[in-house]
């Protein structure tokens, strides 16, 4: 369907007044011709790769941005499941195929690169173990890599020994990025029910599913919604609320298919999904949390967030769905703590607690993210958390994911400051129990009565 000048112009709005703009432009590549019995050959064989199929994609990104005047904010590549492509070698160290990675992420100018990723919702394959034991130190050691795992599914229940693994690799990634402020935690996500297109980090990587390459696409519009919805006459009802927000999720996934596919033609790949997803960024009017306020609670965390977070999603969802038939990804709302400065107020003024954020997670795109904790919290309480999230995607059948950061020396209350999009975090307190037994239990949560589906 072609774009009307309506829509040129309501887009040329969107851009200079609402801070639209197209979060990512990710390039998937497929990696598994890459694998090879020589740890060093992979590697060799990844980087020439990479920098082959993304030679281009900064140039191409920042050229559609120049032509169309559509900031892009973000350039990335997401790749297979590294523990996929290091099983040929047998190495019981896969942080080779990170440096190749990050030095491949360098030479092609590209912000992060996705994939040093393993699927273990059912168990490990030694090349599994292999990396889990790698991510802490290629976390620490590299600068644009990102890392995923799959815990569990709806249809495989959760791997609790995986969960259990992963809050030790939390804490050892904080404690290798100490002088970062635990930074390499950033880096690192589980999740329930993975997406394999999905097109953010830093669970960004290509399923088995997926083409040689594709370009998927992330983009943003809080402060799009934001300004509608002030626009809004205060005395509408929760359907006008509703509508309004689909109508402007509609126009920002039409620019996203637009970026999209002229990137792919310019680059020679195929084009794969749009995410629509608000997701927020440090700066001013660019807030989930404005929009939340905006729709009726006094503040983030206060009751009737949880209401707000389920009418924003669903309504994001359904209008991007009207735009194209290629919506992908997560798409819906995404709640990063750190990376939204109204959320950082909430937390800051004590109105959005550890227990709220959760709640909302079961109603929002994805989950718990870039939550920052004490950095002496014990393992049991990280696998609590991280168990209590899978739990909530397994049961509704959707995605969940956790990315939590433990910072090195600050206690609940205190600040610790990324900077970029990765913003500013308030220490949450996650409370004096815990959850030892489960901890040491191991085994696996059974999946719910609801996964038999045939």
């Amino acid at each position: 369907m072609p774009f009307t000048d309506q829509e040129i112009l309501e887009t040329l709005r969107m851009v200079e007044l609402e801070t639209l703009d197209v979060r990512t432009t990710t390039l998937g590549i497929d990696l598994f011709d890459c694998a090879d019995p020589d740890l060093e050959s992979t590697a060799e064989k990844i980087y020439t790769k990479v920098v082959h199929h993304a030679r281009n994609l900064v140039e191409v990104a920042d050229s559609i941005a120049a032509d169309y005047g559509i900031p892009i904010v973000n350039k990335r590549i997401a790749v297979t499941p590294i523990s996929m492509i290091g099983a040929a070698s047998g190495s019981s160290d896969l942080v080779p195929l990170a440096r190749a990675l990050d030095a491949a992420a360098k030479e092609v100018g590209v912000d992060f690169i996705g994939g040093f990723s393993a699927y273990v919702h059912k168990g490990f394959t030694r090349a599994d173990d292999a990396l889990f034991n790698s991510i802490p130190q290629a976390l620490a050691e590299t600068d644009h890599v990102c890392a995923s795992l799959s815990l569990g599914t709806t249809r495989a229940g959760i791997n609790m020994d995986a969960v259990v693994r992963f809050s030790g690799m939390v804490l050892e990634s904080a404690r290798l990025t100490a002088d970062r402020g635990g930074l390499g935690c950033a880096k690192l996500v589980c999740f329930m029910n993975p997406v394999e297109d999905n097109p953010f980090v830093a669970g960004a990587h290509i399923g088995i599913g997926e083409p040689e390459t594709v370009i998927n696409v992330g983009v943003s519009g809080p402060g799009v919604v934001r300004s509608a919805l002030a626009r809004l006459d205060p005395d509408a009802d929760l359907l006008a609320v509703s509508e309004t927000i689909k109508r402007m999720a509609f126009k920002v996934t039409r620019v996203g298919e637009l970026v999209g596919r002229e990137a792919a033609r310019r680059l020679g790949t195929m084009f794969g999904i749009v995410d629509v997803s608000l997701a927020p960024t440090p700066a001013e009017g660019d807030s989930v949390s404005d929009i939340l306020e905006l729709i009726g609670v006094d503040r983030t965390g206060a009751p009737g967030t949880t209401a707000a977070v389920a009418l924003l999603t669903d309504a994001v969802k359904k209008g991007g769905a009207m735009a194209s038939s290629s919506v992908g990804g997560l798409s819906g709302a995404f709640i990063p703590v750190s990376e939204d400065q109204g959320m950082i107020n909430a937390v800051r003024d004590g109105s959005l607690s550890l227990a709220k954020l959760e709640a909302m997670t079961t109603v929002c795109s994805v989950g718990l993210d870039m939550v920052a904790v004490p950095g002496d919290t014990p393992a049991d309480v990280l696998t609590g958390i991280v168990a209590d999230e899978m739990a909530i995607g397994m049961v509704n059948n959707k995605t969940t994911a956790v990315r939590i950061i433990p910072v090195p020396g600050k206690g609940p209350g205190e600040t610790v400051e990324w900077g970029g999009l990765l913003g500013t975090a308030i220490v949450q307190d996650p409370g004096r129990f815990g959850a030892k037994v489960l901890h040491n239990r191991g085994g696996r949560i059974p999946a719910p009565i609801q996964s038999y589906r045939n």
